[in-house]
């Protein structure tokens, strides 16, 4: 017998499974998705994921063999945690939370994670910010069987250029896989909505998707402010469009709630907004795509465009899509450092399978395994699940990816332009203002916020605290918040960074 013990997630081909596996159609989707993953490891075992396609973390029982089963997608769209007690015994679940409710847990800071979190400003690699609780990393499977833990990795990002395609020929195979994902991200009895920004992925797979409204999120200031664009595409392909518009006041009163659900710090500042826009979508629908994962796949940063001119040089230093501190400067901030805990070490060994490919391709191989799992879905699934609301993200699946690591480089990226081929698949359904345009990023006031009196008295509190004087160089810390204010706003990352961690810590180990 098998029994489900953990699923999260939406198994995005389950009709197709549904035939081969012989199982009924006309099942409510909680049953038919536990049937799908019984019958897949009945039949394949091990290898059930390389049949499954779409988003899930889960935990299967088998009686006959008492074997533990756990796995994670190819990309780690959705969490999964384990940690072994003193006495033996394996505690997991899709949710940190529920690890520490168990009996056994033993609950300890992880304090080198610090130090990874002040460059990356997310928890990156196999380690959690909790002592003993380890992410199944995205593409590997764990077995705990007579008291033995066992972890293999089912697959891995693999890129091989092919050169024989025309950009043109590109353009079609994207839109057409991305057509068959839009047929496959929901049941006909379902009603979705669709995030919207300004720029292409959000557009597109609005474009291609039945979703009627579309959700956006604004600011009062006109600089930060991509409602405007958003509204104008939802305009122009006869959908209609929900605005949020997010004070100061929403952001900051928020963190608290964003820290704790997110289970871990998280310092990207976008995360606070997203959160906003979940707990306000979530009020009018309880399904909604999303068009995370193209940029990665697809080199849609404009930080790309520089790979040929890092060349070989990447491995020393290219740790990710952010690197905001310094080794130098994290020894004099933090009370305590471990020379032996640096962000390259997290890398190492996807340059040791990347070698020989070009610099694009590796810069995305790095983000695809570091910076994808570790902050963006991170960020989707954990507010998304706060606010009852489920996101499905089309352009994440295993058949886009497989054009992109097909794709060259010279059709990712130019001088001119980012995510050329996906754009100009894009263009067959939007127009090219919009299909080309700029990628703007989902850009937060925050930089001008923390500098006002009105709203940072919280990271004042923190910055200030005796919580504070544990980890950090209070004077330091302080001292790069002064520069800020004075005038250097290239430091509020810095600060933005330390502040969610002390409001996460204030959350789970003072509070709670």
């Amino acid at each position: 017998m098998i029994e489900i013990k953990e699923f999260t997630g939406h198994i995005r081909n389950w009709q197709a499974l549904c035939e081969e596996l012989e199982i009924d159609t006309a099942l409510s989707r909680t049953e038919r998705e536990h049937k799908i993953l019984k019958k897949a490891y009945t039949k394949w075992g091990n290898n059930m994921a390389d049949h499954l396609h779409g988003m899930f973390a889960f935990a299967l029982w088998d009686e006959a063999e008492k074997k533990l089963f756990c796995l994670r997608d190819q990309f780690g769209t959705k969490p999964f945690f384990y940690y072994v007690t003193a006495d033996g015994n394996l505690l997991y679940s899709t949710s940190i939370r529920r690890i520490l409710e168990q009996p056994g847990f033993v609950k300890e800071l992880n304090v080198d994670m610090l130090q990874i979190y002040m460059t990356l400003t997310y928890p990156a690699g196999e380690d959690t910010f909790f002592k003993g609780i380890r992410k199944l990393l995205p593409g590997r499977y764990l077995i705990w069987q007579d008291g033995k833990l066992t972890i293999e990795r089912y697959w891995r990002p693999q890129f091989n250029p092919d050169n024989e395609k025309s950009l043109e020929d590109w353009a079609d195979e994207i839109h057409e896989t991305v057509k068959q994902m839009m047929s496959e991200v929901k049941t006909d009895d379902e009603t979705a909505e669709s995030f919207l920004s300004g720029g292409v992925d959000s557009s597109y797979v609005l474009a291609m998707s039945d979703a009627e409204m579309s959700d956006s999120c604004g600011y009062d200031d006109e600089r930060f402010d991509e409602s405007g664009l958003a509204k104008q595409t939802a305009d122009l392909l006869g959908r209609k469009n929900s605005r949020c518009l997010i004070t100061p006041q929403d952001y900051f009163g928020i963190v608290p709630y964003v820290m704790y659900n997110m289970e871990q710090p998280l310092g990207d500042a976008s995360a606070i907004a997203f959160a906003i826009a979940c707990r306000e979508t979530a009020k009018h629908t309880k399904l909604c795509y999303s068009g995370e994962g193209a940029d990665e796949f697809f080199g849609g940063y404009n930080m790309y465009r520089n790979a040929e001119r890092y060349g070989e040089n990447l491995k020393t230093f290219y740790v990710g899509n952010t690197n905001i501190m310094k080794e130098d400067e994290k020894q004099r901030i933090l009370k305590s450092y471990n020379p032996d805990v640096l962000p390259i070490n997290l890398v190492k060994s996807i340059y040791e399978e990347n070698e020989g490919l070009d610099p694009l391709s590796k810069m995305s191989d790095v983000d695809i395994q570091i910076w994808l799992e570790g902050d963006i879905y991170l960020n989707v699934d954990r507010m998304s699940t706060a606010a009852g609301l489920e996101i499905r993200m089309p352009l994440t699946d295993r058949r886009i990816f497989d054009i992109a690591s097909r794709l060259p480089s010279k059709y990712k990226v130019n001088e001119e332009q980012n995510k050329v081929a996906f754009r100009t698949a894009a263009a067959k359904v939007l127009p090219e203002e919009i299909a080309f345009r700029k990628k703007l990023g989902f850009i937060v006031p925050i930089r001008i916020w923390l500098a006002d009196e009105n709203y940072n008295g919280d990271v004042r509190r923190l910055l200030n605290s005796d919580l504070a004087a544990q980890f950090f160089n209070r004077d330091e810390i302080l001292a790069i918040f002064d520069e800020y204010i004075g005038g250097n706003s290239d430091n509020w990352r810095k600060i933005w960074t330390i502040y969610t961690f002390l409001v996460w810590y204030e959350e789970y180990f003072v509070k709670r």
